[in-house]
Formats: structure tokens, sequence, C-alpha cells
């Protein structure tokens, strides 16, 4: 796109044509060359022209909207199918609560990206394996291996929306980063829109029963459990189409916590000397340690995003630098503590999912930093710690196939 903007900068209607292509590439190639075209005027127009932000709310095109409405529809009634077809709660859900939101968003950037047939089979076979598999998973009343399946299958529909978003097979850092940042902001939009749906459920059941009108029940049945469905879908068009609505909220929230999540580990691991408490002869204690890891490596993964769009200031990387040694303890603490269990009480599915998990996030934790200090030490800059980041990110899609589909047998379905 860069070299397109280059060879085509003083062709307006070119220009206009590459933009109208694909908005979001032309906007952040164009706003990476500026700097070298300033003064030129086309170019001057066109950086205005991209960098305007209206006071209006953008919901989209006429189509996407009515895709909104339609996408939203379905996964409410996806949602209601126990209800609808009889089927027993505790089975469906557990298995397919992926299933409810994350396909339409699939399908939404498969449509707005036009992918090629081959990637539109591709997802499609990929989301039927995952339903497939799940569904006909063989009934046990306690099975190890089923909870895994169920929880890293959402990772797998996760990765499979990564790859409608990315809409490359090849490794191209910049949109995989995007698509980290997309999640971001698609957290902080969705919880938005269910903190205005909890109060307007609030206000709507208070308001009935002062008539007489007890709604509690059938609301939530229908009402409530629609809304959650859409929730994600109406959040996805609302920062596609106005990314200046979370755009600056999401960098904020990162620079906030980081330092925060400094400090809570430093009180945290000196904590846990003093509390008497471990991972090694607590199972619980180590389920928790491991989900704190994961929340940890978000924030991490999520800052960088940010800090690749532009240049990061020393204090900032330090920040980032520390937060990645911090976890590295973290999750070095966490891989001995599995690797005690195992010797004293042998392999499970359970260990062996705890250990590969974080075996892969150790080592993506010391690529990223060691890029960092490269960095901190200027030889390098801060794309080259996203560039990892998106490098690596297809290796955890392999581990959730391998847990996924790949688990079940070797453990016999247990």
């Amino acid at each position: 796109m860069k070299d397109e903007i280059l060879g085509h900068l003083n062709d307006p209607g070119q220009l206009e044509k590459l933009y109208r292509a694909n908005k979001t590439t032309f906007k952040r190639a164009f706003s990476t060359l500026y700097p070298e075209l300033k003064g030129n005027t086309l170019a001057d127009c066109w950086n205005e022209r991209l960098n305007y932000e209206s006071d209006e709310i953008n919901w989209g095109t006429g189509r996407e909207l009515l895709f909104v409405i339609v996408a939203s529809l379905a996964a409410g009634f996806i949602a209601k199918l126990p209800a609808v077809f009889h089927i027993d709660e505790e089975f469906f859900y557990p298995r397919n609560i992926g299933f409810i939101v994350f396909p339409l968003l699939t399908v939404y950037f498969a449509w707005k990206n036009k992918l090629s047939a081959a990637k539109i089979a591709f997802i499609v076979g990929a989301t039927l394996a995952g339903a497939l598999f799940i569904n006909l998973f063989p009934i046990a009343k306690k099975s190890d291996t089923l909870i895994l399946s169920c929880i890293h299958l959402l990772l797998f529909l996760w990765s499979v929306l990564g790859f409608a978003f990315v809409d490359e097979m090849r490794n191209d850092g910049e949109k995989r980063l995007r698509f980290l940042k997309y999640n971001g902001d698609l957290v902080v939009m969705t919880t938005l829109i269910l903190i205005a749906g909890a109060i307007m459920t609030g206000i709507t059941l208070g308001l009935f029963s002062l008539i007489g009108f007890d709604i509690k029940e059938f609301y939530f049945k229908n009402v409530v459990i629609v809304g959650l469905a859409a929730a994600p879908i109406v959040g996805t068009c609302l920062t596609e189409a106005n990314p200046q609505l979370v755009g600056k909220v999401s960098p904020v929230i990162a620079k906030i916590f980081s330092p925060l999540v400094i400090v809570m580990l430093v009180i945290y691991l000196i904590a846990i000397v003093y509390s008497g408490k471990n991972p090694y002869n607590n199972r619980e204690f180590l389920l928790v340690f491991n989900a704190l890891l994961i929340g940890v490596m978000a924030i991490i993964f999520f800052s960088v995003a940010e800090a690749s769009k532009a240049t990061k200031s020393y204090t900032e990387t330090w920040i980032l630098f520390l937060l990645s040694v911090l976890t590295i303890v973290v999750n070095g603490v966490a891989l001995s503590a599995i690797l005690f269990r195992i010797s004293e009480w042998g392999l499970t599915p359970n260990r062996a999912a705890i250990l590969g998990g974080n075996v892969l996030i150790l080592i993506n934790l010391l690529m990223v930093t060691t890029q960092l200090f490269r960095v901190l030490s200027k030889k390098a800059d801060i794309t080259g710690v996203g560039k990892t980041i998106a490098f690596y990110l297809p290796i955890y899609f392999i581990w959730t196939i391998i847990v996924t589909f790949i688990f079940p047998l070797i453990f016999g379905f247990k």
C-alpha cells in the first residue's frame, strides 16, 4: 500500500480508489508516509481528511446495519436453542457458548474483507469441525478432557475469527497486532453496552413492577439472553465504524494498568512467602495463579499492540520491560509447581494442558522481554516487539487444536 500511495501521489483519482478499496490499510500506510510528504498540497489535504474526527456516531452503511440486526437476531436464536428444542442446558451451553457469537463475528469480517472462496471454505470447515467434535463428545459424568476441549474450543474459534480479520496466512505483523487491538477495543465497547443494558433492565423491571406486572422471568429468558448474545456484534460494528470512540480510551487503560499491575505483582509475590500457601500443594491456588498469568500476558500484549502504533517513551518501555520480567517470575513459579505435581502424582490431562500452556507462554515472554531489552539498549525500535508477538500467535492456535481435538484421543476422553 505504501508503494501504491507513493506511485500515485499526484493522481487524486487513483488515491481515492485505493482509499475506498481498503480504508484502514490506506490510513495506516499514509500516516506512516506523511512525515516525508508534508508540504505536498495533495498529501496535506489527505492528512486533514483522514484525521478529521466527526462528533457524530457513524452507524455504518445500510448493508452493515442490516447485517448487525440479522446477526444479532441469529445470535439470540442460537442462545435460545435449548428452550426452543428442549435441549439440556448443562449439555448445550458449556459445549456451544462459543458458537453463539464467534462464527457470526467471523462471517462479518469475512464479508467485510471479501475473502476468497478457499478461505471461506477453510473457515466453514474449521467451525463445523469444532461444532461436530464437541457435540459428539462421549457423555461422561466427569471428563477432564471435555472441560479442556470446551475451554480451548473458545480459543480455537477466536483464532478462526483472527484469520478472517487478518485475511492472511503469511506473517503480517501489522494486521495481527490490529486484531489484538480490536479485541481490546471490543472489550471496552461491549462492557459499556452491557452496563447500559443493565441500567435499562433495572429501570424496565422497576417500572413494570410499579403497575403490578412481574416480567422478570420473561425478560431475563428472552430480552436479556438475546441482548448478551448481540452485545459483541453491536460492539464490533461500532468500533469498526467509529475507531475514535474507544481508540483513545484503550491506550489510556493500558498505560494506567501496566504500572499498577507491576506493583500488585511485587506485593503478591512477597505475600505468597508470608501466607504459607503455595501452588505446589494447592490445586486451586495453582489455577488462580495461572489465571493471573494469562491476565497479565493479555495486558502486555495489548500494551505492545498500542505501543507499536507510535513511538513509546523511555519510561513506558521500562514499565513494559519490568512487567515482562515479573511475569516471567510468575510463570516460573507456576511452571515449577506443575512439574512438581506431575513428578508427585503423575500426568493427567489438566496437568499436561497447564504444562504445555506455561511452556509456550514462557518462550513467548522470553522473546518479548529480549526485544524490549533491545529497545531499551537502543539496538531496536518498539515495532520489533510487536513483530515478535505477531509471529508467535499462530503457535497458540496450534496448541488450541492439540488440546481441543487431540488430548481427548490421547487420554481416552477421560
